[in-house]
């Protein structure tokens, strides 16, 4: 039964890696006054913040003007808001998306490929520009 289970166990996996499915959950990465979950997937990686959507889209501002952006590209509407930018020659996108009263979704791409350390270190200059110093 056990070496059923991991045969199973082995095709599920290796279908996902087949498919180009590079789905990684990271978890407990986070503060209580910032983010549980980080997803990595399509190249971004998401996770929530629990703050206002004006306060995550001021410290990811931050975050960017910090890193030395240049072509600069933000679009904001209610709810909603997009910053593209160039960071160390890298394009990034970061994605910033109302999800509940104090609940923020930001994703983050680096590069065309994505590029899940970058967008790690992105988060978590975000969440130091959010945590009160």
């Amino acid at each position: 039964m056990t070496d059923r289970r991991t045969k199973g166990l082995s095709l599920l996996l290796a279908s996902f890696f087949i498919s180009g499915c590079t789905a990684l959950a990271v978890g407990g990465a986070g503060t209580l006054t910032g983010t549980g979950t980080y997803v990595y997937l399509n190249r971004e990686l998401t996770t929530d913040y629990y703050y206002s959507f004006d306060k995550v889209w001021e410290a990811c501002e931050k975050t960017v003007a910090e890193s030395h952006g240049e072509e600069v590209l933000p679009h904001k509407e209610i709810g909603f808001g997009t910053i593209s930018a160039l960071l160390y020659h890298e394009e990034v996108k970061i994605t910033i998306k109302y999800k509940a009263r104090n609940v923020t979704t930001v994703a983050v791409r680096v590069g065309l490929m994505g590029n899940k350390r970058s967008s790690q270190l992105l988060h978590d200059k975000i969440l130091a520009n959010l945590s009160p110093k």
